[in-house]
């Protein structure tokens, strides 16, 4: 049986003119003694949906941070519309930030904590304002409750609708998705592309490339706390799907397996070891096809095919070594 989830309409924004901004880094740097968190950085963000993506360590929420103006660079510059965001409280009114730890206070409910939000924005009606910020994203009925007894996909939706309750000109998010059900998320992504097509700029963090598919048009990939690579989501993509691939291979006979191989155009490495077959390719499918016929022809029986470099770290460590 296959399930489907309808997407609800989201309501729209109560300020849908405003100018739009533009949020820059020149490269910019963060250390702490001897660590360097973030290594110069430069990019510049305006209207639409930019991803953040990375290995947790990375440097992505430094890096929010930074542009949140709660962290100064130590190095270089952080800058909203020409002015940097550190040290000035005004920013507040144009930027929000919803970080990836908790933030709200258990005791209260979810609409004492926007509402909180609301006034300390000084909005000239806050009750209206709590309104529209609980119900685009979708926690009316469980407004009234106390924050403790929510889930954590229901407290990152309470918090995201704290930091929209003054309807910011920049929404930065940190790992927003953590803890939501696929119908939560699909309703989040689509305030979030609601957002961007009301001309907000609109940035979030993540460690899950497909997290930002169909979602982010831009993605900057930080690995180490180095800009790695930036560009479309398709150009990202592809540059992880087509890199080197390395497998190890067991057989019932790894010796002529091994020389088998050799002949396959798609392979470019292969080294016998104690552990089995090492073999290095360009493209896995090409791999993924050929393997099991060449097995096949050779009368030899595969035991095990195992991916060595599949894991986050080597995925985006091979975007720095390019």
């Amino acid at each position: 049986m296959t399930a489907t989830v309808e997407r609800e309409t989201i309501a729209p924004l109560a300020n849908d003119e405003g100018a739009r901004v533009r949020l820059e880094l020149r490269h910019a740097s963060r250390w702490y003694g001897n660590v360097v968190a973030v290594n110069d950085v430069s990019c510049t963000l305006s209207a639409g949906i930019t991803g953040v993506l990375g290995p947790n360590g990375a440097g992505k929420s430094t890096v929010l941070n930074m542009m949140a103006g709660l962290l100064s660079p130590s190095a270089g510059d952080v800058l909203l519309d020409g002015k940097p965001t550190a040290g000035r409280p005004d920013v507040y009114r144009t930027l929000a930030l919803v970080p990836e730890r908790e933030a709200v206070h258990a005791f209260l409910t979810g609409y004492e904590f926007v509402r909180m939000s609301a006034r300390l924005q000084q909005l000239p009606d806050v009750d209206a304002a709590t309104a529209r910020a609980i119900a685009l994203v979708d926690m009316e009925s469980a407004q009234h409750r106390r924050v403790g007894t929510y889930s954590k996909g229901m407290r990152q939706r309470i918090k995201i609708a704290g930091a929209l309750v003054h309807d910011p000109q920049v929404l930065l998010l940190d790992e927003p998705f953590n803890g939501m059900d696929p119908r939560q998320r699909l309703h989040m992504m689509d305030v979030m592309r609601e957002l961007a097509s009301r001309g907000r700029t609109v940035v979030i963090s993540s460690h899950i490339l497909e997290e930002l598919n169909d979602l982010a048009t831009n993605v900057l990939v930080m690995v180490s706390g180095r800009l790695a690579a930036s560009g479309h989501f398709r150009e990202i993509r592809k540059l992880m799907t087509d890199r080197p691939h390395t497998f190890t291979i067991h057989s019932s006979d790894d010796r002529a397996l091994a020389a088998a191989l050799l002949s396959d155009k798609s392979v470019f490495g292969v080294e016998l070891t104690a552990a089995g077959i090492v073999l290095r390719t360009a493209d896995r499918g090409a791999l993924t096809r050929h393997l099991p016929r060449t097995a096949k022809a050779a009368g030899i029986r595969l035991l095990e095919i195992r991916p060595t470099d599949e894991s986050l770290e080597s995925v985006f460590s091979y975007l720095i070594e390019r």
